[in-house]
């Protein structure tokens, strides 16, 4: 079974966005030292966005990158699937251009928690496979699910079953540092997966194994069903953030198109405080009818809000 992250969107952003959102409150503590938390150099750190491979318009990598270039976003995430046949097609566009692939979004088949041994190797060879691209394209890292909720049977949600992960993310991990790259642990919102919902529980795993391959990241939508407030989750994955994902906190939507309840200050506040100097990399559907418009628009509320941050 192939992982393809952008049509499961398509089917789980529909029941998602009947969810109740709110915007997510922020603990007074938090925000107490987030006052007092503009260390120094921490207003410094640079806010660096990238789009997944379907979000800015455009025929071909070429004009896509033209308008990324325009907007000054300067990270691109492709998806995994298929990858290893688009590298020099990519290295091609990306040549003279001040653009950096950022992350690679999935794209591996069967999965690593599988209980039929032939799933899970299938999930680790197709890894390898995306890994290899992605150290060719100097990507930093590939994003990995430990399952899904479709997807079964599945291994229990024991303590032997969390060793057995640790086991198999080191080895990828390993494998990863060999292309100079990552593996990254992506939590998920509970609609989508069962294993592995807060930003914490990924970071636990990535120190527990102790591997520099191994890393983890946040997504700000999952985050709005799953965390209590952005600022304690960031901090909670402190130095092991790899990536970040982006979109609107009630329909999954452009940032910006949700209004008032997608703001993003005190996650910003956070990713400033432990110097995050990777990608922010938008993942999400668009609802405007003018997709440029309404990119631009979200890209300069972004930077608006960072720079509040």
């Amino acid at each position: 079974m192939t992982i393809d992250r952008r049509n499961f969107l398509k089917v789980s952003a529909s029941g998602a966005a009947l969810a109740a959102v709110a915007s997510t409150p922020v603990l007074g503590a938090c925000t107490s030292t987030a006052s007092k938390g503009k260390i120094a150099g921490a207003n410094k750190t640079r806010l660096k966005l990238s789009f997944q491979e379907g979000t800015a318009p455009g025929d071909n990598l070429h004009q896509k990158f033209d308008f990324m270039e325009e907007l000054g976003v300067v990270g691109y995430e492709p998806g995994g699937f298929g990858l290893k046949d688009q590298v020099k097609e990519i290295q091609d566009a990306l040549k003279g251009r001040n653009i950096q692939i950022s992350a690679i979004c999935a794209g591996f088949r069967g999965f690593i928690l599988s209980t039929e041994e032939s799933v899970r190797q299938e999930c680790i060879d197709s890894m390898k496979e995306i890994i290899e691209a992605a150290g060719a394209l100097q990507s930093v890292g590939v994003i990995i699910v430990p399952a899904f909720n479709a997807q079964k049977p599945v291994l229990p949600h024991t303590r032997e079953t969390r060793d057995f992960l640790c086991e198999q993310f080191n080895i990828l991990g390993d494998f990863a540092k060999q292309h100079n790259t990552t593996v990254i642990l992506e939590p998920l919102m509970r609609g989508e997966a069962f294993y592995l919902r807060q930003i914490a529980d990924a970071a636990s795993i990535c120190r527990d194994i102790n591997n520099d391959g191994v890393r983890c990241m946040g997504d700000f939508w999952h985050m709005t069903h799953e965390e209590t407030s952005d600022m304690g989750a960031i901090l909670s994955g402190g130095a092991y953030l790899q990536h970040m994902h982006i979109a609107s906190r009630k329909r999954r939507v452009m940032p910006g198109e949700d209004g008032d309840a997608d703001n993003y200050v005190d996650g910003f506040k956070a990713l400033k405080m432990i110097n995050y100097d990777k990608f922010i990399s938008y993942e999400c559907g668009l609802a405007g009818e003018d997709r440029g418009a309404t990119i631009r628009a979200s890209v300069d509320l972004l930077r608006e809000q960072w720079e509040k941050a």
